[in-house]
């Protein structure tokens, strides 16, 4: 038997091992729904989140946007009397 042929033998029964303990011990990092593939979590890696830009308004549009603000809760308080 070639010595590459054995190697594989032995990591695929280290893998089943390893999966095995893991599954025995319960997995403290995570919590919530379990995956719907339980082997898709422990093959895929984990991707860094992409931070979301922030769209910045400048100081016009922000007294803009307080003044339509004033507007519309003034005709709710007129509505209202």
């Amino acid at each position: 038997m070639p010595t590459e042929h054995i190697i594989a033998l032995l990591i695929t029964e280290r893998d089943k091992l390893n999966r095995a303990i893991e599954a025995l011990q319960g997995s403290a990092k995570r919590r919530g729904r379990p995956p719907k593939n339980p082997m898709s979590a422990i093959v895929t890696p984990v991707a860094a989140p992409v931070a979301k830009k922030r769209k910045r308004r400048s100081a016009a549009q922000r007294k803009a946007q307080a003044d339509r603000m004033k507007a519309y809760w003034a005709s709710k308080r007129k509505k209202a009397k």
